[in-house]
């Protein structure tokens, strides 16, 4: 995850912000098993697990960049935003 973090698209952050962040979201994640996989994004099937996920999760909101999943809008009911859009609702 940390390597994802340090990419361009990020912004610039160094390694401190990005181990600060990190730990963060390791105290407040709630890891999810899937039950069963859903099929949903047919031009990038590794997107599925995302939705699963969100949605097994009962999640509100997915927060991405991915194209193919903002494209979606919303899964079942959970809004798929932007890290812009994200922060502009907090």
């Amino acid at each position: 995850m940390a390597d994802v973090l340090s990419r361009a698209k990020f912004g610039e952050t160094d390694e401190r912000q990005r181990h600060q962040f990190l730990a963060i979201l390791a105290r407040r994640a709630v890891v999810v098993r899937l039950r069963s996989s859903v099929s949903v994004i047919a031009q990038d099937p590794a997107d599925d697990i995302v939705l699963g996920t969100a949605a097994e999760g009962k999640a509100s909101h997915v927060v991405s960049g991915d194209k193919h999943l903002l494209d979606l809008g919303q899964y079942r009911g959970i809004r798929i935003v932007t890290p812009n859009e994200m922060l502009e609702l907090l």
